[in-house]
Order: structure tokens, then C-alpha cells, then sequence
């Protein structure tokens, strides 16, 4: 599979699982019912979704102005301290309010979700290669 039926399957199942993996993480830490801390995951979700395409929208076209465009070590860790950080300006307060924590308790909260997310995104992305196959790009081309 391959394309935008890819992109569209790997993201569904992508965000399927994280909420409900998120979703049973925040009735652990929140004391909410499984009801509100579903709400809050799949929020949390769209937020995450709408913000990677604004946020990488914007660093593209910043890129493309930059004299050197190869995409060095810096600007990786650049790429992912300006997401990661935009990101938790929307959802600490979100988390504050729609699970009835402090902004503190929230930003533990957003914390725990990002180091999740580096393990999940990790075998998330192996195991839909070993089902799916993997992308084109990462095909070596026929000898």
C-alpha cells in the first residue's frame, strides 16, 4: 500500500490507537472516568493532527527561504523543540481544564504523553511496515 491510502491508514490507526492508549494513561493520573478521559484523548488527538500540518506547513516555507536547505542535525532538533513546544501550549491548558487538574498536574501530564509517544511512535511505525510493507522511499530500487 502505498500513496495517500497509506497516509490516511497509517494516520487512522496511528491516532486509534493513541487515544485509547492515552485514554487509559489519564484515567491513571486524573482519577476521570474512562468517558471525559476519552474526550480529552481524542481532543488531544485532533489538536496534534491540525498542529502538524500548520506547524510543518510553516516550517517548510521557512526552509525553503533559508540560503542552506539540506536538513542538518540542528534543524531536525529545531523541527522538533518548536512542535513539541507549540504543542504543549495547546494542550496543557486543555488537559487542565477538561480533566479538572492544575496547569502543573497537566504539564506532567503532556510530559508523560511525549515520552509515550517516542516509544509508541517507534514500534507503532515497525509494525505497520512489517504489515503494510514499507513506503516506496524506503524500497531499494530493483538491480
Amino acid at each position: 500500500m502505498q500513496g495517500l491510502r497509506r497516509r490516511v491508514v497509517y494516520v487512522t490507526l496511528f491516532e486509534l490507537f493513541a487515544i485509547g492508549f492515552a485514554s487509559l494513561g489519564f484515567v491513571a493520573v486524573s482519577g476521570q472516568d474512562i468517558t471525559a478521559s476519552s474526550g480529552a484523548a481524542a481532543a488531544c488527538s485532533a489538536i496534534a493532527i491540525v498542529w502538524n500540518v500548520l506547524f510543518n506547513h510553516a516550517f517548510e516555507r521557512w526552509e525553503s527561504r533559508q540560503a542552506q536547505r539540506r536538513r542538518t542535525l540542528m534543524r531536525r532538533v529545531a523541527h522538533a523543540v518548536g512542535f513539541e513546544s507549540g504543542l504543549t501550549l495547546f494542550l496543557v491548558p486543555l488537559m487542565a481544564w477538561w480533566l479538572g487538574v492544575s496547569l502543573w498536574q497537566a504539564f506532567w501530564m503532556d510530559i508523560g504523553l511525549l515520552l509515550f509517544f517516542l516509544g509508541y511512535a517507534f514500534v507503532f511505525n515497525w509494525l505497520f511496515d512489517r504489515v503494510f510493507g514499507p513506503p516506496l522511499s524506503a524500497v531499494a530500487p530493483a538491480a
